[in-house]
């Protein structure tokens, strides 16, 4: 299929949502300008409401639906960014969100979930969930898909909009993290709808290499995810977001998990800003390809998120010995 968000869908999903949502910070970082040697922004889009970019496009597509659907209530799949950011926008009009999850799901994104106001369902996993969904919807539900809808890709571009905006002057490069794609989509379909040049880097972990394995392939490939980065690991990608990813991509960067979790400490002490590894592999993936800079270039790193337990960053260190 052809990708079918543009840049103007993203231009109405800013004005739709604006003032529903956190314009985030994007600003110049000496330290890392120091450590790429060109000249570095970052996105901080884990200061978002909800902690991710995942509201942008919930706002969006709960704006987007009548009153009578917000009345049926919204259920969607997701055992991260999405489920809170879902819970947390149908809250604010008054809609039930429920949120099927895995049985696996960290105890942190439960509980950050049901604080949001989202109902949780547990079921054996992510296979399970979306056929539960299903279910669901057939009984008036909305299903509002986490990454593989229209409105949600429209919403989450949005960022890009700010990163053109708010960054003094032209991007050359852009590091985005991948899960099941949705995210670079809509900012990609921003990006390089405003300037084509704009060259834009998909980063995924080791161990949840969704969209990858789908290129490889040329289809959708479920995938079992095993990296410490849970809110990258996209049970499957969709050809919508398959077609983006053609359409938008210069290379999808994988780093390890254990470099994720050395820029997560090094920016949470050197920038004072918490990440978790799906935002702080995009610092690990520039550096991968700081030698491919040039001279006069400007790039932005997109740190999309922040919700991570603390305990969780202690266990990593010790298990990386960082």
């Amino acid at each position: 299929m052809d990708f079918d968000v543009t840049l103007a869908d993203v231009q109405a999903a800013a004005t739709r949502i604006a003032g529903k949502v956190r314009r985030t910070p994007t600003f110049h970082s000496a330290g890392l300008s120091a450590r790429l040697g060109v000249e570095t922004w970052v996105k901080v889009e884990s200061l978002q409401l909800g902690g991710s970019f995942k509201v942008r496009g919930c706002t969006n597509k709960l704006m987007g639906l009548s009153e009578a659907e917000l009345k049926r209530g919204v259920v969607t799949v997701s055992g991260g960014n999405h489920a809170i950011a879902l819970s947390l926008v149908a809250r604010s009009m008054g809609a039930r969100a429920l949120v099927l999850m895995a049985k696996a799901t960290p105890t942190l994104n439960i509980e950050l979930t049901r604080q949001a106001g989202g109902e949780v369902e547990l079921c054996e996993d992510s296979i399970a969930a979306f056929a539960r969904a299903e279910d669901y919807a057939a009984q008036g539900m909305v299903h509002v898909h986490s990454y593989d809808d229209p409105a949600i890709i429209a919403g989450h571009g949005t960022l890009g909009l700010e990163i053109a905006s708010d960054a003094g002057g032209r991007i050359d490069h852009v590091f985005i993290s991948i899960g099941g794609g949705g995210f670079a989509a809509g900012v990609g379909a921003a990006l390089k709808g405003l300037d084509p040049a704009i060259r834009l880097h998909g980063v995924e972990t080791e161990g949840a290499t969704t969209m990858t394995q789908a290129l490889e392939a040329g289809k959708p490939v479920p995938i079992r995810p095993t990296s410490i980065a849970r809110t990258l690991g996209a049970p499957f990608a969709t050809e919508r977001t398959m077609a983006a990813a053609r359409q938008f991509l210069e290379e999808i960067v994988q780093v390890p998990d254990a470099e994720a979790v050395r820029e997560l400490l090094w920016v949470l002490q050197n920038g004072r800003v918490l990440l978790e590894p799906a935002a702080s592999c995009v610092v690990a993936a520039a550096l991968r390809r700081k030698e491919s800079f040039r001279p006069g270039e400007r790039i932005c790193l997109v740190l999309c998120g922040s919700n991570v337990a603390l305990e969780d960053i202690a266990r990593w260190r010790a298990e990386f010995g960082i």
